[in-house]
């Protein structure tokens, strides 16, 4: 077995402290985190430099859409949080039900995004807003990607469970680890964006 695989039945016997999830996914989460620090950072002194028309185009935004997304995320983790949970505690018709609904929360996610989104390009970005609109589009179509990609990894895990003899819990921790810095990129993105006054 390599060492980076547990087993459910593994996880349930094994009480030694380790870190959870494949390390390769916790070197790739935190190279993703590195890299939008450094975008957030170029947009915090791009934004310095020009604060009121920036200030101007965040005035479009809708903090309510903003604040459904950051429910709908959270909640999304809350989910996949407790089914990880119950997979290590053995109850894998649990573990299944809570994936579903994180699942079904990033859905959720996504469709909302894609309405923003039209209704933006619909109704028209604001002249002299361009570049505060580059960052919007640049962070929350990357994010959308992140988001997506999330979705694919949690099935994954759902069928590595469901068809599995021998689920690998590690397959599992490292789906909800790599789901939570999708959560984590929102909320800075959020806050970024719609609250940054």
């Amino acid at each position: 077995m390599n060492t980076d695989q547990m087993t459910f039945n593994d996880a349930i016997t094994n009480e030694k402290p380790r870190l959870p999830g494949q390390s390769a996914m916790l070197f790739f989460v935190i190279g993703d985190l590195w890299i939008f620090s450094c975008y957030f950072a170029c947009y915090i002194y791009d934004r310095g430099q020009n604060v009121e028309t920036y200030l101007a185009s965040q005035q479009t935004l809708s903090q309510g859409i903003g604040v459904i997304n950051t429910i709908l995320l959270l909640t999304s983790s809350l989910f996949v949080a407790l089914s990880v949970h119950a997979a290590r505690t053995g109850s894998t018709p649990k573990a299944n039900r809570l994936l579903i609904l994180g699942g079904a929360c990033g859905i959720g996610f996504l469709l909302i995004k894609a309405v923003e989104w039209y209704i933006k390009i619909s109704s028209g970005l604001p002249i002299g807003t361009g570049e505060f609109f580059l960052y919007y589009f640049m962070f929350t179509g990357l994010h959308f990607l992140h988001v997506t990609l999330g979705l694919i990894i949690l099935s994954l895990v759902y069928h590595n469970v469901n068809t599995s003899t021998n689920p690998d819990i590690t397959l599992f921790e490292s789906g909800a680890t790599y789901w939570h810095m999708v959560d984590l990129l929102w909320i800075l993105i959020f806050a970024l964006l719609y609250l940054l006054a």
